[in-house]
């Protein structure tokens, strides 16, 4: 009997997929997304340095609406976007880690765009 693949190696494969095409330079860093079932996180990367610039997740102590749900994601993003502007850094290419672009992760980077972060 062949056994079902799971979600999450059917995302790695996506995600790796789009990983190919998709780079962050010093320029234009990536802004890559990752949700898990509790939390939302979101960093700004430098691929070419391999060097995380902004990072910011639900986890943290003052993150305003913690958990996995829309309010956090929107949080998230208003939150790393206002960092990358801190640093200096307006334009990002957004990596939506293989996840649909719906819910929390659209939610996320809607917050980030209205916060001034273009992509």
């Amino acid at each position: 009997m062949i056994g079902k693949t799971s979600k999450n190696i059917i995302r790695s494969r996506v995600h790796a997929r789009i990983r190919k095409k998709l780079k962050g330079t010093p320029e234009r860093p990536r802004l890559a997304v990752f949700r898990s079932v509790a939390h939302i996180y979101a960093q700004v990367i430098d691929d070419s340095k391999g060097t995380t610039l902004v990072a910011a997740s639900s986890m943290e102590k003052d993150s305003g609406p913690t958990g996995g749900n829309v309010a956090a994601a929107k949080a998230i993003g208003t939150r790393v976007a206002e960092r990358a502007k801190e640093k200096g850094i307006n334009k990002v290419v957004f990596d939506r880690g293989g996840y649909l672009y719906h819910g929390r992760v659209k939610a996320l980077a809607d917050a980030a765009r209205e916060a001034g972060l273009e992509f």
